[in-house]
C-alpha cells in the first residue's frame, strides 16, 4: 500500500489527509520520531500545568504519552475528520481531559492568548512544501494564527528536519515579530544511530519561538543554537548565523549517514565543537583500511592524538594516518586531535565526552552494544602547557608551548595560529627543568587545572633551552651542507661567514655559532617580534659574532649586493615563510627565488660558497618552476627530501666544477662529524651528518 504523495505539494491537502488516515488505519504514524526520542527537548520547554495547543496531531502516540507523564491539558487540532474521530474513539475512557478537534490552523476558533504552548511535529514541514505565493500566504495564516493563540512568555514548539527554506522562513516571521528565536538539536537514539538506514539523511531540530511583549520601537532580535539536548544555548548575531549553524549540523548528519553505509569514502575530517562556546574542540580524521579482514573486535578504533603531538608526521599527514590504522588493524580508525585553549581532565574524560558523538561515525555492520576501545600512546591524553601567548603585527597570533614527546622529553614550540599545524620553531629542553615540571605537575595534578595553564617553569626561560639539540629535520639538512665547503675538517678553526634569512626561534643561527666558534653570523628578521621570542623563550642571544638584522630580507639582500663592495658569505640559508596562504608554495615567498633576486644573492656568495635553500612547495608545475629558475642561476644543485615532510632542502652552488657524486659528499660529512665529535665540544650523538646527505640528487 502506498501511502506517499505524487508530489509534495499534496501534503497541503486536506484530501490527501484524510486518505492517507483512513489507508493507514489505528497504526500510529511518527513523523520524526517517538516520545522517548523527543522527551528531552519536550520537557525541557513545556511545564505540566500549562495548556497546550497541538497542531496537525495526526494520529501520533505523541500527545497520549505527554498526557500519561503529567501533561493532562492538551487540545489536539487536525484537519482530517477521519483522524479526528479515531484519536476520539482511541482516548474517550483513557484520557478523558484530552480533547480532539477538527480545525483548519490557519483559521483558528479559540480565542487569543488561550494557550501557553504550541506544539507542532512535522506540520509546518508538510505544509510549507515549496516557496510559492499560494504556499507562502496559507503558512503567514498559520504562523500568524500561532502567534495570536499564545499569550506573552508563551512557546511555539515547531519540530522540524529545519530545510534551507523552512527556517528562513519561521525564523524571518518570528524575529520580526521581536519573539526568541532558538533552535535546538535533537539528539538522536542510540539505535538509530547503529541502523544501516537510518530514516532521515538529516537531523531533526525543535524550534522554539518565544512570544515576547511587543516594545514600539525595539529592534532587537536575539538568535540562539542549543547543539545538544542538554547544552547550553549559543547566542548569536543573526538569523543568517543561525542558518549557517545549522546547515553545518545538517552536513555532518549527512557524512555520517555515508560512513555508515560505505567505507572508502577518502579523506574525511571535521571538527566537534564545544557546545557552550562553539570553539573547535576536537578534530577527527576516519581512516579506512580495506585490507583488514573483518572480524568481531576489529570493525572500529579511537585513537587519542596526544597533546602537541598532531603535528607529527603520523598523525598529522594522510599517509602517516594510514599507515598508523594498517598498524592499528582495525577497519576504521578515526584518529582524534585535542585543541589548545581548551580544557582536558584526563583520558577516561575525553572517552565519555566522545563516547556518543563518534559512534555516529561507526561503520556499517558493526555488532549492537560492541565496545568501542580508545587507543593512545602510553595511554594518556599528554601534556601540553601554553607558556605565552602574543600577537606579532606582521605575523598576527602566536603561542609558545611545552609538550611532551615520544621519549618523555619536553620540547617547546612556537606556531603561528593562522597555520595552527605547523611548528614554526622548536627546541627540546634540558632534563633537569622537565623533571622539575614533571613532578610540579604531579603535585598539582589534584587541582583540576585546564591543561593549557602555564606552570611555572624557571623565570628565564630561554635558559632552559638544550641548544646542542636540532630538533627539526630540515635544520639538521641545512646545517650538513656545510659539509660541501672546501676542506669542512678544518671548519672548526676557519673564519666562516654566514647570512641566514629567517630567524624563527634561533635555533639554526645558534646551532652554527656554538658549534664553529670562528663563525660570524649575520641574521636577517622581518618581524621584530620574534627577536623577542628567540630571546626569551628559546635561548637565544646576539654577541659579537652573532648580530640580527631587523629588515626584510629582500631589501637587505639587495642593499648589500648593491653595494661597491659587497660582503661575501660562504653560506647563505634561506628559512623564511610565506605569509600569503594562498600560494601553492609555502616557504619562501616566490620573490625570493625570482632569477633576478637570486642573481644578487650570487653576488654576494664566496667562489666556494654554497646556498641552501628551505623548500616547501605543494605545487608541482611551480616547484618545477622554481627549480629551473635556480639552475639557470646555481649550475650545481643538489635536493634533499625531507622524509615524512613536504620540505625539500637544495644546495646551489656557483660552478659547474664544483658537482660532487655521494660518496665523495658522505666522506666529506664524515670528515667534518669526526672534527665535531671531538671531546668537549657537547655534540649530540643523535645526529649524524652523514645521513643527512645519503638521499641528496643532482638535478
Amino acid at each position: 500500500m502506498n501511502l506517499l504523495p505524487k508530489s509534495s505539494k499534496e501534503f497541503g491537502s486536506v484530501d490527501y489527509w484524510e486518505k492517507f488516515f483512513q489507508q493507514r488505519g489505528k497504526k500510529a504514524f511518527e513523523w520524526y520520531g517517538t516520545y522517548l526520542e523527543l522527551c528531552g527537548v519536550l520537557h525541557k520547554y513545556i511545564k505540566p500545568r500549562e495548556r497546550v495547543l497541538v497542531i496537525g496531531c495526526g494520529n501520533s502516540e505523541l500527545s497520549e504519552q505527554l498526557y500519561d507523564v503529567g501533561y493532562q491539558d492538551i487540545v489536539n487540532i487536525d484537519i482530517s475528520e477521519a483522524v479526528i474521530k479515531q484519536m476520539k474513539e482511541r482516548n474517550a475512557s483513557r484520557r478523558p481531559q484530552m480533547s480532539f478537534l477538527k480545525m483548519d490552523m490557519t483559521q483558528m476558533e479559540f480565542p487569543d492568548a488561550s494557550f501557553q504552548v504550541v506544539l507542532d511535529k512535522g506540520t509546518l514541514d508538510a505544509v510549507l512544501t515549496d516557496e510559492e505565493e499560494k504556499t507562502l500566504q496559507q503558512v503567514d495564516r498559520m504562523l500568524a494564527e500561532v502567534g495570536r493563540v499564545l499569550q506573552v512568555g508563551g512557546r511555539y514548539l515547531c519540530i522540524s528536519l529545519a530545510q534551507a527554506h523552512i527556517l528562513k522562513k519561521a525564523v524571518g516571521h518570528f524575529s520580526r515579530e521581536g519573539w526568541m528565536v532558538r533552535v535546538h538539536q535533537v539528539a538522536s537514539s542510540q539505535d538509530e544511530v547503529l541502523e544501516a538506514e537510518p530514516r532521515f539523511s538529516l537531523p531533526v531540530f525543535a524550534f522554539i519561538m518565544t512570544k515576547f511583549r511587543p516594545v514600539p520601537g525595539s529592534a532587537l532580535q536575539i538568535f540562539e543554537l542549543c547543539a545538544q539536548e542538554q547544552g547550553k544555548p549559543v547566542r548569536l548575531e543573526s538569523a543568517e548565523r543561525l542558518a549557517e549553524a545549522v546547515r553545518e549540523r545538517q552536513q555532518y548528519a549527512w557524512l555520517c549517514s555515508q560512513l555508515r553505509r560505505k567505507a572508502g569514502l577518502g579523506s574525511v575530517s571535521l571538527d566537534l565543537c564545544s557546545g557552550d562556546t562553539g570553539e573547535p574542540r576536537y578534530t577527527l580524521h576516519v581512516v579506512d583500511s580495506p585490507t583488514v579482514k573483518p572480524s568481531r573486535d576489529n570493525h572500529f578504533a579511537i585513537f587519542i592524538i596526544p597533546q602537541g603531538r598532531e603535528t607529527e608526521w603520523l598523525f598529522g599527514m594522510e599517509e602517516g594516518r594510514k599507515q598508523l590504522a594498517a598498524s592499528a588493524g582495525f577497519r576504521r580508525l578515526i584518529t582524534v586531535a585535542l585543541h589548545r585553549g581548551q580544557q582536558y581532565d584526563g583520558m577516561d574524560s575525553v572517552q565519555a565526552e566522545l563516547s556518543t558523538r563518534v559512534m555516529e561515525l561507526a561503520p556499517a555492520g558493526m555488532p549492537p552494544q560492541q565496545q568501542v576501545p580508545f587507543l593512545s600512546v602510553g595511554g594518556d591524553i599528554g601534556v601540553r602547557t601554553v607558556q605565552h601567548q602574543d600577537r606579532s603585527p606582521l605575523s598576527g597570533d602566536y603561542v609558545i608551548e611545552d609538550v611532551q614527546g615520544d621519549d618523555r622529553r619536553y620540547f617547546r614550540r612556537l606556531i603561528f595560529l593562522s597555520n595552527r599545524n605547523v611548528v614554526q620553531s622548536e627546541a627540546r629542553l634540558l632534563k633537569d627543568v622537565s623533571h622539575r615540571a614533571q613532578k610540579k605537575r604531579k603535585k598539582d595534578k589534584k587541582k583540576q587545572r585546564p591543561a593549557d595553564t602555564p606552570e611555572e617553569l624557571p623565570p628565564a626561560p630561554g635558559q632552559s633551552i638544550d641548544k646542542s639539540y636540532l630538533c627539526c629535520e630540515h635544520h639538521k639538512a641545512m646545517i650538513a651542507g656545510l659539509a660541501l665547503l672546501r676542506n669542512p675538517e678544518l671548519l672548526l678553526e676557519s673564519p666562516l661567514a654566514l647570512l641566514v634569512v629567517g630567524l624563527g626561534g634561533g635555533s639554526l643561527p645558534l646551532f652554527v655559532h656554538d658549534h664553529f666558534p670562528k663563525s660570524r653570523v649575520d641574521a636577517v628578521e622581518i618581524d621584530p617580534s620574534m627577536l623577542e621570542v628567540a630571546t626569551r623563550w628559546f635561548g637565544f642571544a646576539q654577541s659579537e659574532r652573532m648580530k640580527v638584522h631587523i629588515a626584510d630580507g629582500l631589501d637587505y639582500i639587495s642593499s648589500l649586493a648593491g653595494g661597491e663592495a659587497p660582503p661575501l658569505y660562504d653560506i647563505i640559508m634561506f628559512d623564511v615563510d610565506s605569509k600569503d596562504p594562498r600560494l601553492g608554495m609555502s616557504c619562501p615567498p616566490p620573490a625570493f627565488v625570482d632569477q633576478p633576486f637570486l642573481q644578487k644573492v650570487r653576488n654576494i656568495l664566496t667562489h666556494e660558497g654554497v646556498f641552501i635553500l628551505n623548500l616547501v612547495c605543494r605545487d608541482v608545475a611551480l616547484k618545477d618552476s622554481v627549480l629551473a629558475g635556480l639552475k639557470a642561476v646555481f649550475p650545481v644543485l643538489y635536493v634533499r627530501r625531507i622524509e615524512g615532510e613536504v620540505n625539500e632542502i637544495l644546495f646551489c652552488r656557483l660552478h659547474a666544477g664544483q658537482k660532487l657524486a655521494t660518496p665523495e659528499l658522505l666522506e666529506k660529512a664524515q670528515a667534518l662529524e669526526r672534527t665535531l665529535r671531538k671531546p668537549g665540544r657537547g655534540w649530540d650523538d643523535s645526529y649524524v651528518l652523514s645521513d643527512m646527505l645519503k638521499t641528496v640528487k643532482i638535478v
